[in-house]
């Protein structure tokens, strides 16, 4: 007897073959059949008019904490994402060496800073129970509703051999060797492989570079090779020209760290905006150097905008531009004092427009902010309006106009930005691009900067555009993308296709409404710590590993995600 069977449904199985109308019966968490089905089942529905997909797979999430106090991986689960990468960035939670208890903490601090995660979350929401990779992933077994595989992150490798003298320090011979058998014992027990940043823009708790950042090339390659003395593993990593354009070494760098690997290498996030052309074909040189090198390098990209919620008073991505971090880091008095002075400003208007900003100098156009949330009288009726309007009613620069608004809710005010890439010339140019061998829809960063942007819905807010908006891709291409190709990419077993004898990973939804809602301020995290949520519009239904997780945008309380572990779950995806 089948457990479930969804009757007359429109079947666009992830491989990008047309759509056809089939029933299909779940038995022992596999998909059993796909056709008609005469077999009995305990529980059926009847699915004419929506459409059954594969659970879509997000190659770039930080859920290595949330998972601990949210096994449901919200808002992902609720948009189809079944299968989630984490361990991104360099970053993880774990190794955590057992003699230096004083790890942790300074894990919990540099996540919060880097990541955007509330630190009391970090501290409350999750047990600290282990040390090594596997004891952690032990920690998430039969107790997350996703599937989640995760990278072992290179800070923490460093930081468990080197201690404090990761910041800053080159590890011995002996070291290095170190840093590649704690790397190898993580594969052994189901990491992924190797992530690694080199990013100016990740600094730890106490602001300084975080350790993976001090690694040479040697190290890199060294824990390279050991990647690809393992099954089913991966690179992914992070240099300062992923926010703008590589620079030469870059992209040697890249590609032999991939060819040493044997491995395939992915990096966040390819930035696609028609106002800078020469940046796509840039970055995909990293992919065509690495294939002549015998490696595969694989740009990430959103297919999506992912509006960005800024404040002058909190960390953001405002703080990464060149010379803002010191002044925007100052005690609120201060900080508002410096902002008001005229030179103060401009220096930091040249300094947010120059080269040297990179992808930041999309957050330079200052008239182009709208005003979120506010919290002062001399601020009332100014939500919802475009700074640029209010300044030329009030006869001032646009950005100080803004600096006054914040100062009046001493720098609490919430700030969106509108995006400048928003134009039907960087649309076509998307369409265009993510039609690269080594392009993948991606970057979510899901789990991440939690109070600050929401990238988790990108799924349904795709496919609603495929379906009824610019119609960039037909439908079953854009489910391809969300679905096989990052799983392809992975080598997942038996999963990323709706296909007999797979993984009942399911996503069921109403091609008529198939969307995401706005982003909206939620405090549901521990400690009451905030973030941004969004309602998945049209999904009926999310099965995991045969069992319904979602219905109607609705938990339903079964936990039936798997960690996936490299080797058992994965199998290699050789560039050679």
């Amino acid at each position: 007897m089948l457990d479930h069977v969804i009757k007359g449904v429109t079947v666009v199985d992830g491989t990008g073959v047309p759509a056809h109308t089939a029933d299909v019966g779940i038995q022992d968490g596999r998909i059993a059949v796909i056709g008609e089905v005469t077999q009995e089942a305990r529980t059926s529905e009847d699915a004419h008019g929506l459409v059954l997909a594969p659970g879509f797979v997000d190659p770039h999430t930080h859920y290595d904490a949330q998972l601990f106090w949210d096994p449901y991986a919200t808002p992902s689960l609720n948009h189809g994402v079944t299968t989630v990468a984490g361990g991104n960035c360099g970053f993880t939670l774990a190794p955590l060496h057992p003699d230096r208890p004083e790890d942790a903490d300074y894990t919990r601090r540099m996540m919060s800073k880097v990541e955007g995660m509330a630190l009391v979350a970090l501290e409350e929401g999750a047990p600290w129970n282990w040390h090594s990779f596997g004891e952690y992933l032990d920690a998430l077994e039969g107790r997350i509703a996703v599937n989640a595989g995760f990278m072992v992150g290179h800070c923490a490798l460093r930081r468990y051999v080197m201690g404090p003298q990761a910041i800053g320090g080159q590890p011995t011979g002996e070291q290095l060797a170190a840093m590649a058998g704690l790397l190898r014992e993580s594969m052994d027990a189901g990491a992924w492989g190797l992530s690694t940043t080199q990013s100016t823009s990740h600094s730890d708790g106490d602001g300084k570079p975080v350790a993976s950042r001090h690694a040479g090339p040697a190290e890199l390659l060294a824990l390279s090779r050991a990647v690809g003395e393992h099954e089913g593993t991966q690179i992914e990593a992070i240099v300062a020209g992923c926010l703008d354009q590589f620079s030469d070494a870059e992209i040697d760098l890249f590609a032999e760290m991939s060819a040493a690997a044997g491995r395939p290498l992915n990096w966040n996030v390819l930035t696609i905006d028609a106002a800078v052309p020469e940046r796509v074909p840039r970055q995909l040189l990293a992919s065509e150097q690495a294939r002549k090198a015998g490696g595969r390098v694989v740009a990430l990209t959103m297919p999506i905008l992912t509006p960005m919620n800024m404040s002058l008073g909190t960390f953001c991505a405002l703080n990464l531009i060149p010379g803002w971090g010191p002044i925007l880091g100052l005690p609120v008095p201060e900080r508002i004092e410096k902002l008001r002075d005229p030179d103060v400003r401009d220096g930091m208007l040249r300094r947010a427009r120059s080269k040297e900003a990179g992808v930041f100098r999309r957050l330079a156009n200052f008239g182009r902010y709208v005003i979120g949330d506010t919290y002062s009288e001399a601020n009332a009726g100014l939500t919802g309006r475009v700074v640029e309007d209010i300044a030329e009613e009030r006869g001032q620069e646009p950005f100080a106009c803004l600096v006054e608004i914040c100062a009046n809710d001493e720098l609490r005010t919430v700030l969106w930005p509108m995006p400048p890439d928003n134009d039907p010339a960087s649309w076509a140019l998307r369409a265009e691009t993510w039609q690269h061998e080594d392009v993948l829809l991606g970057g979510s960063d899901a789990g991440a900067h939690l109070d600050r942007m929401c990238g988790a819905p990108y799924t349904t807010r795709f496919l609603g555009d495929c379906l009824r908006g610019r119609k960039l891709v037909g439908l079953e291409q854009a489910v391809k993308m969300l679905t096989d190709d990052p799983a392809r990419l992975f080598g997942l077993r038996e999963r990323g296709q709706l296909r007999e004898g797979w993984h009942a990973d399911l996503v069921l939804f109403d091609p008529e409404r198939i969307d995401a809602g706005p982003a909206t301020l939620v405090h549901d995290l521990p400690g009451d710590s905030p973030r941004l949520d969004s309602r998945a519009l049209g999904v009926r239904a999310v099965w995991v590993n045969g069992v319904e997780a979602i219905r109607d945008d609705v938990v339903t309380g079964a936990v039936p995600g798997r960690v996936l572990r490299s080797g058992r779950d994965t199998e290699t995806v050789s560039t050679r």
